[in-house]
């Protein structure tokens, strides 16, 4: 008779309770940044945190010693979630690639299909239906090139008015105040001001090496960033339908008629 042997004994129960401790954090953490966009850095405490997050103060503890521990993590997932949804904005890959091969950003190329060049080829060369010839030879935004550009510009706003935005603002009032957060905030705040600038280069095809282009876009984003500014305020979204429809004509404008160098 073969001797029976012992299975191998797995460890008992590390797998969920290693999950249970990261829904844990990650509850804490969403908690942090809500409380910091409703509360404000003064109201949002590691008890008001816990609670919302629905933990113990000792349970919050165990994950973040501290109030600082707390938020320079928040800080951080803050800014995650905001690249996330910045990477939101863009396409599927296949998109993505064939705007490039049309010159144009991923949400302009679908809008247009990629089709001004046959349209005019088919037109004899003029300039087709819809569109007016400049006197540098290109031709004119359609409005369905502005349609195109309106849903990067709307996309970016909503991005700029949205709670990630509110709760980052807190964080910037409250790392102006504590020297504990500040490096983190600015260094993490870079970093998404370089992938929020890189990303909207992207989506409406931008070339950034005709002059004027790059500060076109950034002065889109510091306007979009003011939007997210005064919606602190008061959330005057008629004056902002009105904005954005206005920054979707300019950037139609300035994209599709470069000056050359």
């Amino acid at each position: 008779m073969v001797p029976l042997t012992d299975a191998p004994r797995q460890p008992r129960g590390r797998g969920p309770q290693q999950d249970r401790s990261r829904a844990t954090r990650q509850r804490l953490l969403e908690a942090a940044v809500a409380c910091l966009a409703e509360l404000g850095w003064g109201g949002s405490t590691v008890s008001v945190v816990a609670e919302r997050a629905g933990v113990s103060r000792g349970a919050a503890q165990h994950h973040f010693p501290t109030r600082e521990d707390l938020f320079t993590a928040a800080v951080e997932h803050v800014a995650a979630e905001r690249s996330a949804a910045l990477r939101a904005l863009l396409p599927a890959a296949g998109a993505a690639d064939a705007g490039r091969a049309e010159g144009a950003g991923p949400v302009r190329a679908a809008a247009t299909g990629g089709a001004g060049a046959d349209a005019e080829k088919a037109a004899g060369g003029r300039a087709p239906a819809g569109t007016e010839a400049t006197a540098g030879g290109a031709a004119a935004a359609t409005p369905l090139a502005d349609a195109a550009t309106a849903a990067v510009v709307r996309g970016v706003v909503d991005l700029y008015t949205g709670p990630l935005f509110r709760a980052a603002l807190q964080l910037w009032v409250a790392a102006a105040n504590e020297e504990q957060l500040r490096p983190r905030v600015a260094a993490l705040e870079a970093r998404v001001g370089r992938e929020a600038h890189r990303m909207t280069v992207a989506l409406l095809g931008a070339d950034e090496s005709v002059p004027g282009v790059r500060e076109t876009v950034q002065g889109f984003l510091d306007m979009a960033r003011g939007l997210g500014l005064a919606t602190l305020l008061t959330d005057d979204s008629a004056r902002r339908d009105r904005v954005v429809t206005q920054w979707s004509h300019l950037l139609t404008t300035a994209l599709s008629n470069p000056h050359p160098r």
